[in-house]
């Protein structure tokens, strides 16, 4: 618990220092994001600062060294979230360069996203096997081989998911550090659990790493959000949406806990379905359901103001972070 704390107040810390002097170098290099052909309520966004979510990346790659002991999972799952972060660098930084909201070409993302995702799951392949835990209980299935395949789903849906949820000043960061805190505290129950069923070992290991994983982005999140509040200063841009989503579904990962995202990341997940379901309808049947997707961008059209639409999106995720352990615990 005392390392969890460290990791959260280390990186928060960190964070609040670095973000003035990103924020600083970022206006200098004019990286600032161009808004074309958005919702109404955001011309106003045209020109601010993005590309903050390097916060994220500094944080990882510096604080876990200091409070973990060497372990190949842990800095896996670190060196794929930078990987993703670096990916949506390279994708804000053609935005940038040839100031218009396109980077990335979509095969170009789709090729690098399996290529990271592909790496990752054949290393948790022949490293654990195939193990995934069935939701709120101790027990697990071995799907052997197709943990494969299903580790790519589950990364290049996580990320993209997120990646979509970022739309609205402190979104996509709320409700990733509500997913995280509850996250860990899940971890946590499930680690006791399989400590007093006599479970030692890497799985244990694996837990009580992502728990201080969890709250070293929880805590850079935290200090990037005191910048990104409406309205905000500067976007963490794809670096930072791209890096958090990879962290998200790695860590869920490294623990075999891929079908907690269904419940605890809601929010990421209906940002992707309300995606999936527009364009399927429209071209069925010429109409929108919403309109607009991502489904926030309705509840904006709709009347809502950012603040609250991102109040009712971290309240969500609170509500079944607190279902959740509920159920882990009866």
């Amino acid at each position: 618990m005392i390392k969890i704390l460290v990791a959260f107040l280390t990186s928060f810390v960190l964070g609040l220092l670095l973000m003035p002097i990103l924020i600083n170098l970022l206006s200098k290099k004019k990286s600032r994001q161009t808004i074309l052909g958005y919702v109404e309520n955001h011309k106003d966004k045209n020109g601010t600062l993005t590309m903050g979510g390097i916060v994220f990346i500094i944080c990882l790659l510096l604080v876990p060294i200091v409070l973990l002991d060497f372990d190949y999972m842990w800095l896996m799952v670190v060196l794929v979230s930078v990987a993703f972060g670096i990916l949506g660098y390279m994708d804000d930084h053609l935005k940038i360069k040839y100031s218009q909201n396109l980077g990335l070409r979509p095969y170009q993302k789709i090729i690098g996203q399996l290529g990271i995702s592909i790496i990752f799951a054949l290393f948790v392949y022949f490293t654990q096997g195939g193990k995934i835990f069935l939701l709120f209980t101790e027990n697990y299935i071995d799907i052997g081989f197709w943990i494969i395949p299903f580790i790519i789903l589950v990364m290049i849906a996580v990320t993209n998911s997120v990646n979509l949820t970022d739309g609205l000043d402190g979104l996509a960061g709320n409700v990733s550090m509500f997913y995280l805190i509850f996250f860990t505290v899940i971890l946590s129950i499930l680690g006791t659990s399989l400590y007093s069923l006599g479970e030692t070992g890497q799985v244990l290991t694996n837990i009580n790493n992502m728990q201080v994983l969890s709250m070293v982005v929880v805590g850079s999140v935290l200090a990037f959000l005191q910048f990104n509040t409406n309205k905000a200063k500067i976007f963490m841009g794809d670096v930072g949406s791209l890096c958090l989503g990879g962290f998200i579904g790695a860590s869920a990962v490294a623990v075999g806990q891929e079908l907690i995202i269904l419940i605890l990341g809601f929010c990421f997940v209906f940002s992707a379905l309300s995606v999936i379901l527009q364009v399927a309808v429209f071209k069925l049947k010429k109409k929108r359901i919403f309109k607009m997707a991502p489904f926030h961008h309705h509840l904006q059209m709709s009347g809502l103001s950012e603040a609250k639409i991102v109040m009712i999106y971290s309240t969500i995720t609170a509500i079944l972070g607190v279902l959740c352990i509920i159920f882990y615990l009866i």
